[in-house]
């Protein structure tokens, strides 16, 4: 397997506590890794490590054979990140939040794209709702339709996307997974659940 995204001995600290260490993976196309563990464990920071977001304590990650931050250029053109909070404007409307996100990731997507992203992630009718009217769940769905529009970029990085998801949207959303790693997509993912992804397979990482 070409490596696409590897970790190499990654560490983390916070303070006096070590909260992971010699973390180790080669990741290829097709690959989903699923970081699991409690509260507290390093999760986010690991996903942050990815992103090139954090720097770790020691170790590497390198992305398409290069390592972090020369490379950081080319995974910007590459990732989609999504945090464990929606970190959408109140005051817009779903539409409006998903046009932001797509051009702060210098992709230019026409509004009946992302009129049908949301109505994919069962938003339909509620483009043009204030995204404060919005439940948690329809918030979540606000952010992960980005996913719909990003089949572009190979990496996918999510902190608890099944989060505040009713079956429906776990439904959708696992949809969205199998169909970008069948494409030869990455995907890493933290949940606190097992991953129910029939026909899938997936690695597991506990920190």
């Amino acid at each position: 397997m070409d490596a696409l995204l590897t970790l190499d001995q990654l560490s983390c600290v916070r303070g006096e506590r070590r909260l992971f260490s010699a973390v180790s993976r080669q990741l290829g196309a097709g690959s989903l890794l699923h970081v699991l563990g409690a509260n507290g464990a390093g999760k986010t920071s690991l996903l942050r490590m990815l992103c090139g977001l954090l720097s770790p304590a020691s170790g590497q990650v390198w992305w398409r054979g290069q390592p972090l931050p020369r490379a950081r250029d080319a995974l910007g053109r590459d990732l989609v990140y999504l945090g464990h909070t929606a970190a959408l404007k109140d005051d817009l409307s779903a539409l409006e939040n998903l046009q932001a996100a797509q051009s702060l990731a210098g992709r230019s997507t026409a509004t009946r794209e992302l009129a049908k992203a949301l109505a994919d992630a069962g938003l339909r009718g509620r483009e043009t709702l204030p995204t404060k009217r919005l439940s948690q769940g329809q918030r979540q769905r606000v952010a992960l339709a980005r996913l719909s529009l990003s089949s572009s970029a190979p990496l996918w990085v999510l902190d608890e996307p099944f989060n505040t998801l009713d079956a429906p949207a776990c439904d959708w959303l696992g949809a969205l997974l199998s169909g970008h790693l069948r494409h030869g997509g990455l995907v890493v993912l933290t949940s606190h659940q097992a991953l129910a992804l029939p026909g899938v397979a997936h690695e597991t990482l506990t920190l």
